[in-house]
């Protein structure tokens, strides 16, 4: 079988053209796809912390740094709330417990293993309608 040597060489004189529009075409698009999709965050080291701190007399506590926790556990063989070293077994007991601490701290809530999440669901739901807008929630120490 033979070819012909002259389309060979014919073929070797043309010259493949692209056409750029359509390539600009899509750069173009994928620019603007990821500017649109793009996240802007702050930085991290530009977060603000959810504890603050007070400086009255210029020396800081120990205690300013200390959150402010609501342990749900089980105490002598009840399911109960544990705020500042005080124990309280009921709704009214915990919200009068938590009445007087500052909102701007917000709250931890710590629920211990075998405590029902109703006890759990209730220590959330006091700190929010106390006014908390920071609740964190911790579970399995």
């Amino acid at each position: 079988m033979r070819f012909a040597r002259g389309k060979e060489r014919a073929r070797r004189d043309e010259r493949v053209t692209l056409n750029l529009a359509t390539m600009i075409d899509v750069t173009f698009l994928l620019l603007i796809y990821f500017l649109v999709t793009m996240v802007l965050n702050p930085p991290e080291d530009r977060l603000e912390p959810d504890i603050q701190t007070k400086r009255d007399d210029g020396s800081s506590a120990f205690a300013d740094l200390l959150p402010q926790r609501i342990d749900v556990d089980v105490f002598e063989g009840a399911p109960g709330y544990r705020i500042a070293g005080r124990v309280v077994r009921t709704r009214a007991e915990l919200q009068a417990a938590i009445d007087p601490l500052p909102r701007s701290v917000g709250m931890v809530i710590a629920v211990g293993d075998g405590v029902a999440v109703g006890f759990a669901t209730t220590a959330l739901q006091v700190a929010h309608d106390a006014g908390f807008e920071r609740v964190t929630w911790l579970t399995g120490r």
